[in-house]
């Protein structure tokens, strides 16, 4: 039997045409019949690194009776010269947020995932404590279950106030060790007991994991690196899929 929770990230290959770039982590979300693909922002778009793609692919389960069938997903990020991709912003600045949407006509009818919602999301900010146990469901370095095609989990803790925004940003920061490809990983914590509507995700959505914070300061030879990471709020998704 496969945990459901496993069953909601995707695994994201960059391509500037056929040209592969990049290996990064998303997941599925749902609203209103509507399904989209969740991601960071840089995954998509990054002038800094100068990442430009023009289409990402997925790899899907395609069989529920062989986990191991997969097939790959293509879509496009731009039509007619103009991004087919959400982002947000706030008054801090850019947010690392990004929500492309799923064409359900094209998606395989097949497709074996599961989507976070609405109600995934936490309705009060201080029904989480500093500390609380938390999982990020990716693929780091790209690394995963290449018979089953599955994601790994890398346990973390939330590091700052929870609720607050962290240095005046959208996110929080988790004590975890993460890596390159897990941009994009759904941040999620466990719900005990069965809860109706959640269906059967027993998982709230806290938050989309971005990247490793460090401290400018640090010396690269005496300082190990902190281990925290920024989170970007999961309540965004709430703007980015509106109709």
């Amino acid at each position: 039997m496969i945990e459901t929770v496993l069953l909601s990230a995707a695994r994201i290959f960059t391509f500037n045409r056929q040209q592969n770039l990049t290996n990064a982590s998303g997941f599925f979300f749902e609203r209103d019949s509507r399904l989209f693909l969740v991601t960071s922002r840089h995954v998509l778009f990054d002038k800094p690194s100068k990442h430009f793609p023009n289409r990402i692919e997925i790899e899907l389960h395609i069989n529920a009776d062989d986990i191991a069938k997969s097939t790959g997903f293509s879509m496009p990020l731009y039509r007619d010269g103009k991004s087919l991709w959400r982002q947000g912003s706030d008054t801090a600045g850019e947010i690392d947020v990004a929500v492309l949407e799923i064409d359900r006509e094209a998606f395989p009818k097949s497709a074996l995932y599961r989507a976070f919602t609405p109600q995934h999301l936490l309705g009060r900010f201080d029904q989480v404590e500093v500390g609380s146990s938390l999982l990020v469901v990716g693929f780091p370095l790209g690394f995963h279950d290449t018979l089953h095609h599955m994601p790994v989990v890398r346990q973390a803790i939330i590091a700052s106030s929870f609720g607050l925004r962290f240095q005046g940003q959208g996110y929080f920061l988790t004590d975890a060790r993460t890596h390159r490809g897990t941009s994009g990983a759904p941040v999620v914590m466990r719900v005990p007991g069965p809860v109706a509507e959640l269906g059967d995700l027993p998982w709230m959505l806290l938050g989309v994991h971005s990247a490793r914070l460090d401290v400018g300061s640090r010396d690269l030879k005496l300082d190990e690196a902190l281990g925290l990471n920024c989170a970007w709020y999961a309540d965004i998704l709430l703007t980015l899929t509106a109709k």
